[in-house]
């Protein structure tokens, strides 16, 4: 089973975070993230960002893309 935090990090994956995004997000380093990336990538069996991403879709460890967000979107 996967930890809280490497939930929390599989969350993440989808978007185009930097691996520093993500630590800042969660406040902890960046080698705390790449140690529970390659903890997903382990229990999952892929080798691959991306990978990870399909994989935990497929056993519904991850919920299906969010809707696109345009800059729109994305202002205050």
């Amino acid at each position: 089973p996967l930890t809280e935090r490497e939930r929390a990090v599989l969350s993440m994956l989808p978007t185009q975070r930097s691996f520093d995004e993500i630590a800042l997000d969660l406040t902890v380093s960046h080698s705390t993230v790449k140690t529970h990336v390659r903890a997903l990538y382990g229990k999952l069996g892929v080798n691959s960002r991306r990978d990870a991403v399909a994989t935990a879709r497929r056993r519904g460890i991850l919920g299906p893309d969010p809707p696109w967000e345009g800059p729109e979107q994305l202002r205050p």
